[in-house]
């Protein structure tokens, strides 16, 4: 049999924790090798026979007392044994990549459940060779930092989703926000991190959470995805969701219009023109009268008829806001026929408000028929003038 004289590990690779030397064919002559920054132990017969630093060593049975029992080998000569010799790295690679599974998170901001996904980066330092080998490495000829994070990815997984999700939670800090306590993040779950990893033998040199994202792999996070990227769009053109779906069913109203569908077009123009005046009460119109105050009809000129508090209306020729005092829209110079219900702009040809659907009178109303004093346009049969109170009969 031939023994080997020389025992040594070249490799300069920080992706390797551990490597087995293939021979285990030594001999008390046997020289062994230990680079900086390595470590190495034999193991023979279940035992570990001994551990050396750094240096050229001879391995002989001074180096190695157990030889004596294990082997009885004498002292002195050139004495055969069998045993494995592993060489540790005990550098710190920072480059092992981690990712977690989607997880779930109610997020304070939008009010929903969210899925999330976070990555990141860790640091490891073998610190305690021996407890390393013998719980990791087994019947393996190397351990590297890819067999280590498949090894421990269901607990680190576990634990790394379990903590961020708590931290965001008791922080109340949503997927908006989350980039700004990145550095935070990360000592808090670094301090677990290191009792779990120090149980293995090693030491959490650095552990760095780099981005924690909506999940937009899974088909709940593309419409998440979506949904806020169109919200963005909405907030830069000064719209709302709720307005735009009104837009929807007003178009579809508009297309109507002649179409034996006049009441369905009349109440989705109304509609659009709520949405877009304010979003209160009465889908979104400004405040209105009781209904017992809007006896009175539209009034000459534009002014508002008596009763209405209607605060702004939008134009009917330009679809511009304006204040509801003005008796011409400032933008297009189109007057203002306000309706006598809610006081809504409405061309000088329409029989219904387009925002209430109530029937305009000002069509009805007979050239002529004015107050001798203000010359408000009245209709037949009123015997006070709703603007100025003179006596018409």
């Amino acid at each position: 049999m031939t023994f080997i004289d020389v025992v040594e590990w070249n490799s300069d690779s920080s992706e390797i924790f551990a490597w087995k030397f293939p021979h285990t064919n030594l001999s008390t002559a046997t020289q062994l090798i230990v680079h900086e920054s390595q470590e190495a132990v034999f193991f023979s017969k279940g035992q570990i026979l001994g551990k050396f630093g750094p240096g050229k060593h001879k391995l002989t049975t001074e180096n190695l007392p157990l030889l004596r029992s294990l082997f009885g080998i004498p002292f002195g000569g050139k004495n055969p044994f069998t045993a494995e010799v592993w060489f540790v790295n005990r550098t710190a690679p920072l480059t092992i990549d981690w990712k977690t599974t989607t997880m779930r998170f109610m997020d304070p901001d939008y009010g929903q459940m969210i899925p999330l996904v976070a990555s990141g980066r860790y640091g490891l330092k073998v610190v305690d060779a021996e407890r390393f080998l013998v719980q990791l490495v087994g019947t393996m000829s190397e351990f590297t930092s890819y067999e280590l994070t498949d090894h421990f990815m269901g607990p680190l997984i576990a634990k790394t989703n379990s903590s961020i999700v708590s931290f965001m939670s008791a922080n109340r800090v949503g997927i908006n926000k989350i980039v700004a306590h990145l550095d935070e993040l990360s000592k808090f779950i670094g301090q677990p991190m290191s009792e779990f990893w120090e149980s293995y033998g090693f030491s959490l040199t650095g552990f760095y959470i780099t981005s924690v994202d909506l999940d937009t792999e899974s088909p709940e996070g593309q419409k998440i995805s979506e949904a806020l990227s169109e919200r963005s769009a909405q907030g830069i053109a000064g719209y709302t969701w709720q307005q735009k779906q009104t837009f929807g069913i007003a178009n579809n109203a508009v297309n109507q219009f002649g179409g034996g569908s006049g009441e369905m077009g009349l109440m989705g123009v109304a509609m659009m023109a709520n949405a877009f005046s304010g979003g209160g009460g009465g889908m979104g119109a400004a405040i209105m009268t009781p209904p017992g105050q809007n006896q009175y009809t539209m009034q000459n000129g534009g002014a508002p008829a008596q009763g209405n508090t209607r605060v702004e209306v939008f134009c009917s020729n330009c679809a511009k806001k304006y204040p509801s005092t003005s008796r011409f829209c400032p933008h297009c110079g189109n007057p203002y026929n306000p309706c006598p219900v809610c006081g809504a702009d409405n061309s000088d040809k329409a029989k219904r408000c387009v925002s209430c659907g109530a029937q305009l009178q000002n069509s009805q109303i007979p050239s002529g028929n004015s107050c001798s004093k203000c010359g408000t346009a009245v209709q037949p049969g009123l015997k006070f003038c709703p603007t100025c109170g003179n006596k018409l009969m």
